[in-house]
């Protein structure tokens, strides 16, 4: 009995019986279709017959043609078999033709100002003498992270498995709003702390929240850039705020007609180390309350003081309603677990709520709930501790190490706070030559230069200098770095 003819040479369908054959067999249908080899209403083989030409089992040819079937690319005839369906004609027509190179997508805005406003890449290897940002990551308790976080995931509440509050895990905002209202003496309801991705997040917010297009925001300069790239993305126009020995100038602010908000760090000047002092403190929330102003307070290390209790900030000294205050975990735990919180004035908290509700629905639930229960048992009160006893000794360890006289760089000067320093360079050539000496035997320097906004006032060697953090490494690795770096500059 002969064999009922094809409709098309089967010969070239290779496929390779270690993997799916229905999927293999889908892919080759598919592409001859798109490719013009099998027309449009071209009809197919019944299924028995194909799979005898393939020397495959009937089914993998049934499953094959059942994708294509609901992918569109097949139909069927009742009692009169299967055909290549009349929409493949427009697919094979485009995929016939050669490409056209699409034109360039007009741009939004926030397009265009990321050509400028952005963000060097993150350094991905461990921790090394002397990075910037890094807290003792070696110290944090693991095995009790991990031991609460199995428990909380061995049983998990149901109803946290669902959609939850977008301002975050009510437990954990009541112990942060009560830890504050300890260590800082900020008294908030937890209903004004919101849980965010990091503070880089809770900046963001900020920046979407309180600053329309054109607005002024006032930065400190030198300072944090990621939180002035955030401002401008949102449309701000920068202004950079000089920082002397009592931290941000507010008297500048006088001169700043079209300013919306003030971004500071007065903890800890971030990087050069100042602390804002209450003169400047009264002035800035002064400023606030007169111009109907707001201010974003980073408080990104606060926890490390090392001569008396850690500072009140500015959010607890508003009477005003004025201060956003940014708190993080990052410095405590490490960066990568992604946890820090904003707390807001009580007019601000429905509506910041429903922004990030817009943008994430809500934080990872599992991370929350074991932060709180880390806290709750007294875990978090004594990592503190240790971390601040940590980072103290291994401040001693960088100060009483560092090169006597080390030619074009001032002494290193008095830390009573924080996870880094800063110090002066006499010049930028200067700045460049000491962390590309230090980069080639394996220590990590940062320029102070950098710190600045683009058109700051002055000569780049009025910007020099050093910017180093201790906290990250051990006692044993600084003092390693320390040899190095002596051997490097000579």
């Amino acid at each position: 009995m002969s064999r009922t003819p094809l409709p098309f040479d089967p010969s070239g369908i290779q496929l390779d019986r270690r993997q799916g054959l229905s999927r293999q067999l889908y892919q080759a249908l598919r592409e001859r279709i798109l490719g013009g080899q099998l027309g449009s209403l071209v009809r197919l083989p019944a299924t028995r017959d194909l799979a005898e030409a393939l020397g495959v089992s009937r089914n993998t040819v049934v499953r094959a043609y059942d994708q294509l079937y609901a992918e569109g690319y097949l139909q069927g005839r009742i009692g009169d078999g299967t055909y290549v369906a009349e929409l493949a004609t427009k697919a094979r027509s485009k995929a016939s033709h050669p490409p056209v190179k699409p034109s360039a997508p007009a741009q939004s805005n926030l397009l265009q100002r990321l050509q400028t406003e952005y963000l060097p890449p993150p350094r991905l290897d461990a921790p090394r003498a002397f990075r910037v940002g890094i807290p003792a990551f070696d110290l944090f308790p693991f095995e009790t992270w991990a031991r609460l976080q199995a428990n909380f995931w061995r049983h998990p509440p149901m109803a946290s498995l669902g959609y939850a509050d977008a301002a975050g895990d009510p437990q954990l905002r009541e112990l942060i709003a009560a830890y504050l209202r300890n260590s800082r003496g900020l008294v908030c309801d937890p209903g004004q702390v919101i849980i965010t991705s990091g503070a880089q997040q809770a900046i963001s917010l900020c920046a979407q929240m309180l600053v329309n297009v054109g607005d002024g925001v006032a930065v400190e300069n030198p300072g944090y850039r990621a939180a002035g790239k955030a401002f401008a993305l949102a449309g701000a126009q920068l202004h950079g705020v000089a920082v002397d020995e009592e931290g941000f100038d507010t008297r500048q602010l006088a001169g700043l007609k079209d300013c919306r908000l003030a971004y500071v760090t007065p903890s800890h000047q971030y990087p050069t180390g100042v602390t804002l002092s209450l003169p400047r403190r009264l002035q800035l929330l002064e400023w606030a309350a007169r111009e109907q102003g707001w201010i974003v307070e980073d408080d990104y290390d606060g926890e490390y003081r090392y001569r008396g209790t850690p500072l009140s900030p500015l959010a607890a000294l508003d009477q005003h309603g004025r201060v956003l205050y940014v708190g993080t975990f990052s410095k405590i735990a490490f960066p990568g677990l992604r946890l820090g919180y904003l707390v807001v004035p009580p007019t601000l908290t429905e509506a910041f709520s429903q922004v990030r509700a817009l943008g994430v629905r809500h934080s990872e639930i599992g991370t929350q709930a074991v932060m709180a229960e880390f806290i709750a048992a007294g875990h978090f009160q004594r990592h503190i501790r240790r971390m601040r006893r940590a980072a103290q000794a291994r401040r001693d360890a960088l100060l009483n190490g560092w090169p006597a006289a080390v030619p074009g760089c001032q002494p290193l000067p008095v830390v009573d706070a924080g996870l880094h320093l800063s110090v002066r360079v006499a010049s930028r050539a200067r700045e460049l030559e000491l962390v590309q000496k230090a980069a080639a035997v394996g220590v990590e320097l940062n320029a102070l230069s950098d710190y600045w906004l683009p058109d700051s006032p002055g000569s780049a060697d009025d910007r020099a200098g050093l910017v180093l953090g201790f906290a990250g490494v051990s006692e044993d690795h600084i003092a390693k770095a320390l040899t190095a770096l002596k051997k490097a500059w000579g």
